[in-house]
């Protein structure tokens, strides 16, 4: 099971069923999830360990949940995650719950990996989400001053352990 941590303004417009969040299953462990007002419009989840973004299209909001495990599949094969980590991962989040922000450090981050996306992209003139998600894991983040500090440092160090 994941826990989807969306905020207000994604809350808004899938308007899914809200819980109180629990930890999800997944070695990965949590999401958070924000909607970019692009045209057209981008969900971009970070992940609450490691900080990894993943871009992927919004459109359409209805059925995001099942999409997801998909578009991380793609992100973390991309950053070479071995086949069995992603395997264990897609099959866990099956179930897909969705919960309020909690962390205001990763919603700090998010708005940060927001305002670089939106400069990045600029120069990604076929909107590869894929590798503007790439090129943001290689931000970076003071909370992970103390260890990797890259969000792609950290995915490697967690999942080759």
């Amino acid at each position: 099971m994941l826990y989807l941590h969306c905020t207000q303004k994604l809350l808004k417009r899938l308007k899914p069923e809200v819980v109180e969040a629990g930890c999800s299953t997944t070695k990965l462990g949590n999401w958070y999830a924000t909607v970019l007002s692009w045209r057209p419009q981008v969900a971009m989840l970070v992940n609450e360990r490691t900080l990894v973004p993943v871009l992927m299209p919004l459109a359409p909001a209805a059925n995001l949940a099942e999409r997801i495990p998909g578009a991380l599949a793609d992100i973390l094969a991309a950053h070479g995650v071995p086949d069995s980590i992603i395997e264990s991962e897609v099959s866990q989040m099956q179930a897909i719950k969705y919960a309020r922000t909690q962390n205001r450090s990763v919603v700090g981050i998010m708005t940060q990996f927001a305002y670089l996306a939106e400069a990045y992209r600029v120069g990604n003139r076929n909107n590869d989400l894929v590798a503007l998600s790439l090129r943001l894991a290689h931000t970076p983040c003071s909370p992970l001053y103390s260890g990797p500090v890259f969000p792609d440092r950290a995915l490697k160090e967690l999942t080759v352990a």
